[in-house]
């Protein structure tokens, strides 16, 4: 089997590359192999444990490229290298622009902290999800995983996960707690799905099937 090709885009600690690792290593994700880890952050967490588990990393970093389009260009020139069919944006804080994702149709994934279309889109990422969340006062929240189009969190829904809210619950506790029950459980199935599917796809076409 053409296993396929995939990169990580991180920021920040990597908690759920992490989990995609760990689905690696367990068979949870056979159709898959991580190929790369991009981080537009230096000082990324994510970057050791990549370094960790022999993963190649590249760091591409905005303010050294000039602009959106020569960082979205340097990225691109990496995907192209280690040949990526699949790229998983996992805590990635930066958006893609039309430009770039357009050239990737159903081949970007992305999870997001709450159950879209709820606390979604521009202004909606990591604790601020949460604190929105918890200010609303809804009583069910969780993880989205979904395909990434040029609308923030707008592409097709894949997999989701509810999580309850506790009356005791901070920003940070229900931020842990929806990585802990949704995001690391999800992620990996979305993954293993969406790989499965190219996979498939690839393995046509060296048969030189239509």
């Amino acid at each position: 089997m053409l296993k396929t090709r995939i990169a990580v885009l991180v920021s920040g600690g990597g908690t759920n590359l992490q989990a995609l690792i760990d689905a690696e290593h367990s068979g949870q994700l056979k159709s898959g192999k991580i190929m790369l880890v991009i981080s537009n952050n230096a000082d990324a967490a994510a970057l050791t444990r990549a370094y960790n588990n022999g993963i190649p990393q590249e760091i591409v970093l905005k303010s050294k490229c000039g602009s959106q389009e020569n960082f979205e260009a340097k990225i691109i020139e990496h995907l192209k290298r280690y040949e990526i069919d699949l790229i998983v944006l996992a805590g990635f804080m930066s958006i893609l622009s039309k430009d770039f994702t357009s050239q990737y149709p159903e081949r970007i994934i992305n999870v997001h902290p709450s159950l879209i279309p709820s606390f979604c889109g521009k202004g909606f990422y990591g604790i601020k999800v949460h604190e929105a969340a918890l200010n609303y006062g809804v009583k069910v929240t969780g993880a989205t995983v979904h395909f990434v189009n040029e609308i923030p969190d707008g592409g097709e829904i894949i997999l989701q996960k509810a999580v309850n809210i506790c009356k005791s619950d901070t920003p940070e506790s229900l931020q842990q707690r929806v990585m802990r029950i949704a995001e690391w459980k999800i992620l990996p199935k979305a993954v293993e799905m969406v790989s499965k599917d190219i996979s498939a796809d690839k393995e046509k076409n060296k048969n030189g099937h239509i």
